[in-house]
């Protein structure tokens, strides 16, 4: 009996299937590759974004810092301040809800 036709067939199979496993991991590892690279740009975009917000935050800051008139309608816009001899109006604007709804709108005085 002739085992060289068995032995090569082992061997041929043997490589088929080492090629198919090797095909697999290529294929497994280039998926996981190109989810990386869609990381990679999603974090380059979030890192623009994060950019250029610290650019317009120092921008503010800088302006905070050397600009008294910015400094004025800052704490004026955001924290209801006026001068003494101002009032301020507040509205209700269709997306806000006033808590004070059962006070009604009427003007406030306040100081610094």
């Amino acid at each position: 009996m002739n085992l060289r036709p068995v032995i090569i067939s082992f061997y041929l199979l043997l490589f088929l299937s080492l090629a198919a496993g090797a095909g697999v991991f290529f294929l497994q590892t280039r998926r996981e590759y190109n989810q990386l690279i869609l990381a990679e740009a999603e974090s380059r975009r979030q890192l623009v974004a994060a950019q250029e917000k610290l650019h317009e935050q120092e921008r503010i800051l800088d302006r905070l810092r050397n600009d008294p008139s910015f400094v004025e309608m800052s704490i004026r816009r955001r924290l209801g301040y006026a001068k003494p001899d101002e009032m301020i109006f507040r509205f209700e604007s269709s997306g806000e809800v006033d808590l004070r709804r059962d006070e009604g709108i009427r003007p406030e005085r306040r100081t610094p």
